[in-house]
């Protein structure tokens, strides 16, 4: 039966992989330390001893319950180790971090395990010094279920680590419950909804096509609770403890955690709590909490006839389009005349008249003042100001639907973060360094809750990197947030990596900035009575023409951004891309033959 043992120490924990021979004698036992109402045994093992900080003689805690064939009528939820070494002594190459594993002989174990089932944790001596610690304890604590935290536990625990996840509510975070996933789905219905109307001009006869927005949410649900459960499958799989609750920073000198009354630590611990929508109190918007957010837009039971959404995000922009794909009469109320401001600024105009050419009702200018419920559903009061003009108040009736798009605040609500006196942005996202590290000496951050680039991927790449560095000894591993390719299911979808044009002038002046453009109808839309258009950008810089932007808007563009991004990311010129034969007939072939 083979078991993992680690100690705490300092900014690395040792690591032992033995296996277990009771009834042998060890050569040279080390001290136990049993528990009132505990079982304990000795073991011999053959130790391969991971690179720390110091010897091994000292007791390791752990949360994880011990398989039941290995004490006989025992749940036990805590045990404790007693190392010493019976071999040569460590090398000093092992002083050192390092992947390699080392053998160094034999050492004797004395194990302890406590009775109570799952949960329950007891005192632990630490290294044979009497003092006593009323907590269960591990190598890494992670602070959040999703993308970031679940990506970093899983790498670190195939590192050697032993890990838990505290998460309160469902396993995979926003993207996988109120997010990426399901949002992917219904656009996926609204493209389809795009796509019957194009059926007669390609010979196709439809008629009386309904649609039922029960159907896709029961499968879209279905398919989410799958996931769910493969999160934790894949966590079980791995031996990661599951911490059910709320988690909060006590008040001890050491980083402590406290879940449901039970106090846990690590030598590293990562915050991975996410981030939530914002939504304006009612003293701000009087009525704003009549509305719903993103969140709520996946709890919706039917389409609403009419609805409103708020914001001119990426968020907004989808779901605005998904609405009006579907259906529903929508409006998309926007403070400014475009949406999508951070984006290229191609992208942002071109994005504002797809919108409109798909039938949402963009609003420019605009700012609710009050919302008020009505027998006929939400009357929205609206200030326009456009600029030359008279602000003036109009008012949307019979809302069905009134949808906050308008940012995400960093989802830090209890966790008692002034214990640690970590450092904090002005929006209360947490401030960390290049290599995730916070202003706390064993306390990290990945993902949403950092506050810049609020994507998936980035907080799961973070995550992996963040384990390497801490359990692997790659020093150096870390994310590089430049070129991260980003995607924005809109109507049609956009694609974009690198600076933008404004960014790229910004940073090395105008005249040393080279620009390439196209703008053209899809060939699919060719017969097709319904037309969208595919806008493309290269933005060139220096001499040598590198390539270090591309932004587009159209048919495909989202599955086709990928292998460029991995162009760009290797430092392509324009000069590779005209060198590289087209495809056709193609969208994409028009990037590489620009001019």
């Amino acid at each position: 039966m083979a078991f993992i043992a680690r100690a705490s120490r300092g900014l690395g924990s040792p690591a032992l992989l033995y296996k277990q021979s009771r009834g042998s004698k060890p050569p040279s036992p080390g001290p136990s330390y049993p528990l009132p109402g505990t079982s304990s045994y000795t073991t011999s093992a053959c130790c391969f001893i991971k690179p720390c900080w110091g010897g091994i003689s000292r007791t390791v805690p752990s949360c994880r319950p011990p398989p039941a064939s290995s004490v006989p009528g025992t749940l036990g939820s805590a045990r404790f180790y007693s190392l010493r070494s019976a071999g040569r002594p460590l090398s000093p190459g092992l002083a050192r971090r390092s992947p390699a594993w080392s053998r160094v002989g034999s050492a004797s174990l004395t194990m302890s395990h406590a009775m109570p089932g799952p949960g329950v944790t007891g005192d632990v001596q630490s290294g044979g010094s009497g003092r006593r610690r009323p907590h269960c304890s591990f190598d890494y604590l992670v602070i959040g279920g999703g993308s970031g935290g679940l990506a970093g536990a899983r790498r670190a625990a195939e590192l050697g680590a032993r890990a838990a996840v505290v998460e309160s509510n469902k396993l995979g975070g926003t993207c996988v419950n109120v997010g990426c996933v399901p949002k992917k789905i219904m656009w996926n219905a609204a493209i389809h909804s795009e796509y019957i109307h194009d059926h007669e001009d390609y010979g196709f006869t439809t008629s009386d096509v309904k649609f039922t927005w029960k159907v896709i949410k029961e499968k879209r649900d279905a398919y989410v609770s799958r996931l769910n459960d493969i999160y934790q499958s894949n966590l079980h799989k791995a031996q990661i403890q599951i911490i059910r609750g709320h988690a909060s920073f006590t008040s001890d000198p050491e980083p402590t955690l406290e879940v449901n009354g039970e106090k846990y630590t690590a030598p590293h611990i990562l915050i991975a709590t996410g981030g939530k929508p914002t939504i304006p109190s009612d003293e701000e918007v009087p009525g704003a909490s009549l509305g719903i957010t993103s969140d709520g837009f996946f709890e919706l039971t039917e389409l609403p006839k009419r609805s409103v959404i708020i914001g001119a995000g990426y968020i907004a922009v989808e779901i605005a389009g998904i609405l009006s794909a579907l259906g529903s009469r929508a409006a998309l109320l926007i403070r400014q005349d475009k949406v999508l401001r951070t984006f290229d600024s191609m992208i942002s105009t071109n994005c504002t008249e797809e919108l409109e050419n798909a039938g949402v009702d963009v609003w420019k200018y605009a700012e609710v003042k009050a919302v008020n419920k009505t027998p006929t559903g939400l009357e929205i009061n609206v200030l326009c100001s456009v600029p030359g003009r008279k602000p003036t108040v109009r008012t949307i009736q019979d809302v069905d639907c009134l949808l906050w798009a308008i940012g995400r605040d960093p989802n830090t609500e209890g966790l008692n973060l002034e214990n640690l006196g970590l450092e904090l942005d002005e929006k209360g996202h947490i401030v960390v360094d290049e290599y995730q590290n916070t202003s706390r000496k064993g306390i990290y951050a990945v993902g949403d809750v950092c506050g810049r680039a609020l994507l998936t991927p980035v907080a799961i790449a973070a995550g992996r990197r963040l384990s390497h560095r801490l359990f692997e000894g790659q020093e150096d591993s870390k994310l590089d947030y430049n070129n991260i390719p980003t995607v924005v299911f809109s109507h049609p979808p956009i694609g974009t990596v690198g600076l933008t044009e404004e960014e790229a002038v910004a940073t090395k002046g105008r005249e040393n900035v080279k620009i390439y453009t196209t703008s053209f109808t899809p060939m699919y839309h060719a017969i097709t009575t319904r037309k969208t258009k595919c806008v493309m950008k290269l933005v060139c810089v220096d001499k040598e023409e590198k390539v270090v932007g591309l932004h587009m808007q159209g048919l495909g563009c989202d599955e086709m951004l990928q292998g460029f991004s991995v162009a760009i990311k290797m430092g392509a010129t324009k000069k590779d891309f005209d060198n590289t034969v087209a495809i056709h007939p193609t969208s994409s072939e028009e990037l590489v033959t620009l001019r």
